[in-house]
């Protein structure tokens, strides 16, 4: 495996785990759920901007793969879309690196 896809796959591992070390001790901390998280993401302006930065992001981030896997046929790839949407951009993203730098047969 390339230097490359090990860069990817620690991206990838931490973009998964670091956002969610944050979130979970939010809701252990405040002891709301998925509903007051959302909340919180709009709290105020700052958070507001951030947020639909990350949904529109995401979205790019979908239609690409989805693009990419018809000309490459690399059907694989497509988990990437629902890691990018439960877990987020900063873990579909590397995630999709990784994936995107295997050789194909």
């Amino acid at each position: 495996m390339s230097g490359l896809r090990w860069i990817y796959l620690g991206l990838a591992i931490l973009g998964g785990i670091l956002p969610m070390i944050h979130f979970l001790r939010w809701v252990g901390e405040t002891g709301q759920g998925a509903a007051g998280l959302l909340a919180a993401f709009t709290a105020n302006a700052a958070t507001t901007g951030l947020a639909w930065d990350l949904v529109f992001a995401a979205a790019a981030l979908c239609v690409f793969i989805l693009s990419e896997t018809l000309v490459r046929r690399d059907w694989w790839v497509l988990i990437c879309i629902p890691a990018t949407l439960v877990v987020g951009v900063g873990f579909g993203l590397p995630l999709y690196l990784f994936m995107r730098a295997r050789p194909l047969h």
